[in-house]
């Protein structure tokens, strides 16, 4: 996730608060992991110094003052163009379940015991993800979908490769 973009999006929205940006964050893409304040203004304080943000007028509050930060043309473009470029499709051919398999096979260990340890942990973390989709809001429903879709890739990934561990186990070691 691209924190300084995703704030940059929140500010094209409306300008903010370094409070409300977080808050937003938060409770739209910070699923079991928040934002910490410290990384919202410092990330604030290096898009203000690249010209992507200005901070406006200090307001009084009930704690310290706080600025609201507003996204200048400079930050517009940046994330317009962040926004209509595709990602990179994932995954990368380099993981680690395929290296921790290869390792042990490698080394004379049970690659098969950790692949079976490693499923267990897949289907324990499905079970998690199916229960926020059945009682999440949308927002929780597609981003369980988009795990859930993930670990069931890599669990057929590691039911293939435990029916092939003899060929693996014999292409890998010296």
């Amino acid at each position: 996730m691209s924190v300084p973009l995703t704030l940059l999006g929140l500010l094209e929205r409306e300008p903010s608060h370094g409070y409300d940006l977080k808050r937003d964050y938060d409770s739209l893409f910070g699923r079991g992991k928040p934002l910490p304040y410290g990384q919202v203004y410092a990330t604030l304080g290096r898009l203000a110094r690249d010209g992507k943000v200005v901070a406006a007028d200090a307001e009084p509050g009930d704690g310290p003052d706080r600025k609201r930060y507003v996204i200048t043309d400079a930050g517009v473009t940046e994330f317009e163009t962040w926004l209509t470029e595709p990602i990179a499709p994932e995954p990368s051919l380099q993981t680690v379940l395929f290296t921790k398999v290869v390792l042990a096979l490698m080394l004379g260990r049970d690659a098969e015991r950790y692949l079976d340890t490693q499923r267990a942990a897949h289907l324990q973390r499905m079970r998690e993800l199916t229960e926020l989709k059945r009682t999440g809001a949308l927002v929780d429903a597609l981003l369980a979908d988009h795990g859930l879709f993930h670990l069931e890739a890599d669990l057929r990934w590691i039911d293939l490769t435990a029916a092939r561990l003899d060929a693996l186990a014999a292409a890998v070691r010296p």
